[in-house]
């Protein structure tokens, strides 16, 4: 009788710690998924922080395209107002739009190139986008790690048991895939 009961605990005891072991991963991936969105909104602000200076510097010389600057204006402030990621993943993609509006009225301007000024924002803001993709690539990763623990059994029954659910990846918005048209 004391062997089954012995036989019963270590049983109990294994359970309880491999479900411990598995909530602890999931806090951890959890933490790990904020924390690489974290760095995603840090180069998310590094760009907002760099737009307004391009944008003054070729304003002066494009006065007739002001759209332009209205919509880039407009989606900053939809991503600042934004609370979810996936709304912040959703206006940060039309800050995408509006800026390659803006770059491709740039190109029409071809004193704007020579601009010292506009050449350092340029290469400022090219850098910004490499580390906005990266970033994003890592917190998609980082999700993709949590989801396969949330999914797979028997870390799923804990996964349950606790609230833990699947999150979302960045995914860019619908038809990012095309260029943006500017005509004049």
């Amino acid at each position: 009788m004391k062997k089954v009961l012995y036989a019963v605990l270590v049983v109990v005891v294994v359970v309880l710690l491999y479900g411990g072991a598995v909530y602890n991963n999931l806090v951890n991936k959890n933490e790990g998924i904020d924390n690489q969105w974290a760095q995603v909104e840090s180069q998310y602000q590094r760009r907002f922080d760099l737009i307004p200076n391009l944008v003054n510097s070729v304003k002066g010389a494009m006065k007739q395209e002001q759209e332009v600057f209205g919509k880039l204006a407009d989606a900053r402030t939809k991503y600042g107002s934004a609370a979810t990621v996936n709304d912040k993943a959703k206006a940060a993609s039309e800050v995408e739009s509006a800026l390659g509006r803006l770059l491709v009225v740039m190109e029409n301007y071809p004193q704007l190139k020579s601009s010292d000024t506009v050449i350092t924002l340029m290469s400022q803001l090219e850098g910004t986008e490499n580390r906005i993709s990266v970033e994003r690539k890592r917190f998609n990763d980082a999700t993709q790690e949590y989801n396969l623990i949330v999914k797979r059994f028997p870390s799923k029954l804990v996964a349950v048991m606790f609230g833990f659910g699947e999150k979302n990846y960045f995914e860019s918005a619908t038809g990012a895939e095309n260029a943006p048209n500017v005509s004049f």
